[in-house]
C-alpha cells in the first residue's frame, strides 16, 4: 500500500535527516558490524563475510539482529527477508543507503501539510464547501454533524494513500490540523512494525510457546496439533492467548489453528502477516458505523441515582398496570357471576373476552404512539428518563397477544400499526418482535424464519442506539439469525441460516451470503419452494378462523372458572370473616386437590394429546409436495409445529435416557438409537417430528432447531432431515434437510451448516461459514468406557439419578402451582374484606415470588454440591449432580419479567453471580451463575449467552467466566467456558468466544470463533 511505503518513507527520512553522518557515508558497515558482533558474542565481525555460511549465524540471530537495529536510532528498520537477500554487512548496508536516499526524495509527499490538504479537500467535498480551514473545529466553527462525519470517515477509507479514520478520532481530533497530526503518528508507528519475521524465527518462538501450555519439554515442528500432540481446542486457545501477549508475533485466531494444525505451516503463514489485528472483511458490503456524540460522563454518584430511581419507577409502572388489570379481573366477575343460566354466562363471558382482548392489544399501539411517536435514529442513556419510556413500550409490545400470530398476516397488520413498513405477501415466522418499529421496513414477498432477531435497537456501552433495518423485495432472512442496526438486504438477496450482518453491513441485491458477519457467498437458494398465486378471501378467511378458536374457548374457560369460584365460595374458609379463613383446613385442602389435579391432568392429557393427535394430522402432508399457505395444510403444519414443541417436556426428559422414548412418542426415527443416557439435551425442536431422522450413537445438546420446512412468501413444503450417525452437535445449531453432513461428524457450538459441496462424514465443523476441524481429540476420548459391563452398570447407576431428578423437578413445578393457588385463594378471601386492592396485591406478589421461588430452587439444588471446575465422564456421579442442578436451575424465561430493569442483576446476585454495579441485562442468559463473575457498568444484550460448561460425545468440562468492567456483549453473543474478558472488552452480535480465550482490555472481537477485529 502506498500509505505504508509513505510510512517507510517518514521512518527513513527522520533518520536521513537526524542520525550523525557516519550513518549517511559509510559509518553504516561499522554499525551493522557492532550490532551482530554484539549479537554473536565475538570481537568482531568481517563486512563481507557471510552471515549463515562464514559466521555460522541462524534465524534466531538474525531475529535478535533485525530487533537491534529496528531500536538504533539512526538507521531504518531491517527485515529477516533482508537479511536472506543481503547476507553479507557491506550488501546490507548498501542497501540502506538506497533506502536512506529514496526516503529523503519522498519527504514531501509525507509531509504533514500534504495530509493536511487531503483531509481538507475531502471535507470541503462532503461539506459542498469550497474550502475548510484547517484549524477550525468540525462541530462549533464548520456546523456539521455526525453524518457528515461519518461520510467523511467513509471517504478517507477509499483513499488509497490515508489510514483509516474512526468518529471516534474524529470526536478525539477535531480539527484538520489535529487529525493531520495523528495520523503521520500513525504512519510512523506502522513503519516501524513494517519488518517481516523469518519463518524459522517464528517456528521456535511459537514452539516454545505451545511446549509451555502442554507442558512438555519440547514440540516439533510438523506435529499435528491435535492427532499427534493431543491437544485440544482449550490448550489451543491458551496457545492464542500466550502469543497475543506476546510482542513480535501477530495474532493468531482459533481459525488459523485448526486452518494451519502444525508449528511449521502456522509460521509460515504468520511470517506473511503483520503484528496488528486484521480489520472484519468488509464484504459483502459495509458502510460507516453511525456514531453519535457522548453525552458527558456522569459521576458515579448521579449514575447510582438514574440507576435507583429508574428501578422504583418501574416497580411504580408495573403495580400500576397490575392493579388496572386487577380492577378488569373483578369487574369482570361480577358481571359474569351476576348471569342467569349457562347461556347468559357464555354471552357474557364472550363479550369480556372480547373487549379483553381487543384492549390489551390496542394498548401497546396507543403506547407507543402517545409515548413516543415515531421511532428515529437516536442515543440515549439505560437508567435515564428517556430509557423509562423506552422500556415501558418494549415491554407492552412484547407482551402483546397478537405476536402468538407470527406467521400470519394478523402479525403483519400489528407490525403496520406498529408504524412499520410492511410489504404485501410478507411471512414473517420469528417470534422475537422488534421493538423500534418505524425503522423496520420489509419488502413485498419477504420471508423471514424463525429464531431470527431484527431488533432495531441495541445496548451498547450502557447506551441503547436504535437504527433502521431494512430488508428489500423478495429477501430471505434464515433461521438463528442477527441483524444489527443499519443493516439492509438488496431487493432478492438472501441471509443463511447462523449468520448475521454488523452495522452497517448490506448484501448486495439479488446476492445470497452466509457467515457471522456474512462475508461469504453461496449459490443456496433458501427460499427452496416457488411462490403460488393465491387470492386474498384465502387470506381474509384465515386470518377469522385464526381469531375464532380462540374467541369460543377462551369464553368457555372463563365460564368455567367462574363457576369454579362459585362452587369454592360456599366452602367453609371462604365464608369466613378476613383472615380467619386461613385457620381452616380446607382452605389448604383444597388448594392442594385443585393443584395436583390441573397439573399433573394437564401433564397426563398433553403427552396423550402430543402422541397421538399431530400424528394423526401428519398423514395429511406429503413431503415434497407443494401446499399454499394459509389453506388448510398450513393450519395443520402449525398445529403440529406448536404442539410438538413444548418445552415443559423436553425438559423434563431431556439430560436422560427417557429423552429418546419421549422424541420417539411424538415422531422422530431414532431406529438403533445407541443409549448414552445423555443422547439429547433439554432443549430441541424441529418444525415436523415424522420428518427427523436421527443416526445411532449419535449425541445432541441443547438448543437444536432441525429445520425440515421451506417457505416463499405463498407457500411451504416439507422434507425429511437426517443426522448422522456416531455424531455430536453442540449448542444452538439450525440443521436443515438439505444439510451435506454425513456421519461421525461434530458439530460445534453455533455452527453453520453447510449445504453445498460434498458430504463431509469423519470431521468436525466450526464456525460461521463452517471449515474443518478435527472430530475429537485424545483427552476427551479419554472420557469413554471400553468395557461394555461397566459401561450398562453406571448407564442404570445414571437413570437411577435421573430419574429421581425428574421426580423432582415435578415436584418442584407442582408446589409452586400449590403455593401460587393458595395466594389466589387468599386474595379471594381478602377480596371481602378490602376489595380490589387485595386482588392487585396478590397478582403482583404472584409474579415476584414466582422469580423467588425459582431462584430458591437453583439455590437449593446445589446446597450440598456448591459448582466448581470440573472435567469428568459423563457416567461420573459428579456430572450427575450438574444435570439435576441443569433441571433444577433458573432459566431466562423464568428471569423474562426483570429484562431492562435494575432487579435482573439483583436476581443474578442471589443466584450466585458476582455481579457488579448497575449492570443493564436485556435477557442474556446463563448456566453456571457462581462461576460467573461481571464487573460494575457492563452492557448485556438480548440472547446473549454466558456458558460456563461443555459437554462433547462422553466428556464433561467446565470452568470460570470473567467479565470486566465496561464489557458489552452484542445481541446472541455466546461466551464459553474458561474465558476473560478484561475492562472494557466488546463481543460483537452473534459471535462465539471459544473456551480458554484471553480479551484484552478495550478490544473488540467479533465473527464466529471470534477474533479481535480493528473497529
Amino acid at each position: 500500500m502506498k500509505a505504508i511505503d509513505k510510512a517507510n518513507s517518514k521512518t527513513a527520512t527522520s533518520s536521513s535527516t537526524d542520525a550523525s553522518p557516519a550513518v549517511q557515508t559509510g559509518g553504516t558497515e561499522q554499525i551493522l558490524a557492532d550490532i551482530l558482533a554484539g549479537v554473536l558474542k565475538v570481537e568482531r565481525v568481517d563486512s563481507n563475510s557471510h552471515f549463515f555460511d562464514d559466521l555460522g549465524a541462524d534465524s534466531l540471530n538474525m531475529a535478535h539482529f533485525c530487533a537491534r537495529i529496528r531500536k538504533h536510532g539512526g538507521l531504518p528498520s531491517v527485515s529477516m527477508k533482508d537479511v536472506y537477500s543481503q547476507p553479507t554487512i557491506a550488501r546490507m548496508s548498501k542497501m540502506l543507503l538506497a533506502q536512506i536516499e529514496q526516503a529523503a526524495a519522498d519527504q514531501a509527499e509525507a509531509s504533514s501539510p500534504a495530509v493536511e490538504q487531503a483531509l481538507a479537500d475531502i471535507l470541503a467535498g462532503v461539506l459542498k464547501v469550497e474550502r475548510v480551514d484547517s484549524n477550525s473545529h468540525f462541530f462549533d466553527d464548520l456546523g456539521a454533524d455526525s453524518l457528515n462525519m461519518a461520510h467523511f470517515c467513509a471517504r478517507i477509507r477509499k483513499h488509497g494513500d490515508l489510514p483509516s479514520v474512526s468518529m471516534k478520532d474524529v470526536y478525539n481530533q477535531p480539527t484538520i490540523a489535529r487529525l493531520s497530526k495523528m495520523l503521520l503518528a500513525q504512519i510512523e508507528k506502522a513503519a516501524v512494525d513494517e519488518a517481516e519475521i523469518s519463518s524459522p524465527a517464528v517456528e521456535q518462538a511459537l514452539a516454545d510457546i505451545l511446549a509451555g501450555v502442554l507442558k512438555v519439554e519440547r514440540v516439533d515442528s510438523n506435529s499435528h496439533f491435535f492427532d499427534d500432540l493431543g491437544a485440544d481446542s482449550l490448550n489451543m486457545a491458551h496457545f492464542c492467548a500466550r502469543i497475543r501477549k506476546h510482542e513480535t508475533l501477530p495474532s493468531v485466531s482459533m481459525k488459523d489453528v485448526y486452518s494451519h494444525s502444525t508449528i511449521a505451516s502456522l509460521a509460515l503463514t504468520l511470517s506473511q502477516d503483520r503484528a496488528s489485528p486484521a480489520p472484519i472483511a468488509p464484504s459483502p458490503k459495509t458502510a460507516s458505523e453511525p456514531v453519535m456524540p457522548r453525552e458527558p460522563v456522569m459521576s458515579e454518584s448521579a449514575r447510582n441515582f438514574e440507576f435507583m430511581r429508574c428501578g422504583v419507577l418501574q416497580l411504580l409502572i408495573s403495580f400500576t398496570m397490575v392493579y388496572i388489570g386487577a380492577v378488569l379481573v373483578t369487574q369482570a366477575y361480577q358481571y359474569v357471576a351476576g348471569a342467569s343460566g349457562l347461556t347468559d354466562m357464555y354471552l357474557r363471558s364472550l363479550i369480556f373476552t372480547t373487549v379483553a382482548f381487543a384492549i390489551i392489544c390496542v394498548l401497546p399501539i396507543l403506547a407507543k404512539w402517545g409515548l413516543i411517536g415515531r421511532w428515529e435514529r437516536q442515543e440515549f442513556r439505560v437508567w435515564s428518563l428517556e430509557y423509562l419510556r423506552f422500556w415501558f413500550v418494549k415491554s407492552l409490545v412484547k407482551t402483546s397477544p397478537l405476536v402468538l400470530f407470527t406467521g400470519t398476516p394478523i402479525y403483519n397488520f400489528y407490525l403496520r400499526a406498529l408504524g412499520a413498513k410492511i410489504g404485501r405477501n410478507v411471512v414473517i415466522h420469528t417470534n422475537h418482535m422488534p421493538v423500534c418499529t418505524d425503522l423496520l421496513e420489509i419488502g413485498d414477498r419477504a420471508v423471514i424464519r424463525k429464531d431470527s432477531y431484527f431488533n432495531c435497537y441495541r445496548a451498547h456501552e450502557g447506551l441503547i442506539q436504535t437504527g433502521p433495518v431494512s430488508l428489500g423485495k423478495d429477501t430471505l432472512l434464515g433461521e438463528m439469525t442477527v441483524l444489527d442496526i443499519d443493516t439492509q438486504l438488496g431487493d432478492g438477496a438472501q441471509l443463511g441460516h447462523s449468520s448475521s450482518l454488523y452495522c452497517g453491513q448490506s448484501i448486495p441485491k439479488g446476492e445470497y451470503w452466509v457467515g457471522s458477519p456474512a462475508t461469504q457467498r453461496t449459490s443456496v437458494d433458501y427460499r427452496g419452494v416457488p411462490n403460488i398465486d393465491q387470492g386474498n378471501l384465502r387470506i381474509i378467511m384465515y386470518c377469522l378462523l385464526g381469531l375464532l378458536p380462540g374467541l369460543l374457548i377462551l369464553p368457555a374457560l372463563f365460564g368455567v372458572t367462574i363457576e369454579i369460584i362459585q362452587m369454592l365460595a360456599e366452602r367453609p374458609h371462604f365464608s369466613a370473616p378476613g383472615t380467619q379463613a386461613f385457620m381452616f383446613w380446607t382452605f389448604f385442602t383444597d388448594a392442594l386437590t385443585i393443584s395436583a389435579i390441573l397439573f399433573f391432568g394437564s401433564l397426563v392429557t398433553g403427552l396423550l394429546f402430543v402422541g397421538t393427535v399431530p400424528r394423526l394430522l401428519n398423514l395429511a402432508l406429503k413431503p415434497g409436495k407443494v401446499y399454499p399457505l394459509y389453506g388448510i395444510h398450513y393450519w395443520l403444519h402449525r398445529v403440529i409445529q406448536k404442539s410438538t414443541n413444548i418445552k415443559f417436556f423436553t425438559y423434563l426428559f431431556g439430560d436422560s435416557s427417557y429423552i429418546t422414548n419421549y422424541l420417539q412418542w411424538i415422531g422422530y426415527d431414532l431406529s438403533g438409537v445407541v443409549q448414552t443416557g445423555s443422547n439429547f439435551g433439554m432443549d430441541v425442536k424441529q418444525d415436523n417430528p415424522f420428518l427427523v431422522t436421527i443416526g445411532s450413537g449419535t449425541v445432541i445438546a441443547d438448543g437444536l432447531s432441525v429445520i425440515t420446512t421451506d417457505y416463499s412468501s405463498s407457500s411451504f413444503c416439507v422434507s425429511r432431515a437426517v443426522i448422522g450417525a456416531d455424531s455430536f452437535v453442540g449448542n444452538f445449531v439450525a440443521y436443515p434437510s438439505q444439510s451435506k453432513v454425513g456421519d461421525n461428524c461434530l458439530l460445534a457450538n453455533k455452527v453453520q451448516v453447510p449445504l453445498e459441496g460434498e458430504i463431509r462424514e469423519g470431521t468436525g465443523l466450526l464456525g460461521s461459514p463452517s471449515f474443518e476441524i478435527p472430530r475429537s481429540v485424545l483427552r476427551d476420548r479419554n472420557f469413554e468406557l471400553d468395557d461394555e459391563e461397566d459401561m450398562a452398570k453406571r448407564l442404570r447407576a445414571k437413570n437411577r439419578h435421573n430419574l429421581g431428578t425428574m421426580g423432582i423437578f415435578l415436584f418442584a413445578h407442582w408446589f409452586l402451582s400449590f403455593i401460587m393457588l393458595c395466594l389466589i385463594f387468599g386474595a379471594g378471601d381478602l377480596y371481602l374484606v378490602l376489595g380490589t386492592p387485595a386482588v392487585a396485591v396478590a397478582l403482583f406478589f404472584v409474579a415476584i415470588f414466582g422469580v423467588g421461588y425459582y431462584i430458591f430452587v437453583e439455590r437449593l439444588s446445589i446446597w450440598f454440591n456448591p459448582l466448581q471446575p470440573l472435567q469428568c465422564s459423563i457416567y461420573d456421579q459428579r456430572f450427575w449432580s450438574h444435570e439435576r442442578y441443569w433441571k433444577l436451575m433458573t432459566t431466562s424465561a423464568q428471569l423474562a419479567i426483570l429484562d431492562g430493569t435494575p432487579f435482573k442483576g439483583l436476581a443474578w446476585r442471589l443466584l450466585g453471580v458476582k455481579i457488579g454495579k448497575r449492570v443493564f441485562d436485556d435477557g442474556c442468559g446463563m448456566t453456571e451463575k457462581a462461576m460467573v463473575a461481571i464487573g460494575d457498568d457492563c452492557t448485556l444484550n438480548m440472547a446473549s449467552i454466558v456458558q460456563p460448561h461443555s459437554q462433547e460425545d462422553g466428556g464433561f468440562k467446565s470452568d470460570k467466566i470473567e467479565i470486566g468492567a465496561g464489557c458489552t456483549l452484542g445481541v446472541g453473543a455466546w461466551v464459553h467456558y474458561g474465558t476473560k474478558l478484561e475492562n472494557g472488552a466488546q463481543l460483537a452480535p452473534d459471535a462465539f468466544l471459544m473456551k480458554g480465550q484471553e480479551v484484552a482490555a478495550n478490544t473488540r472481537w467479533a465473527e464466529n470463533p471470534a477474533r479481535e477485529v480493528m473497529t
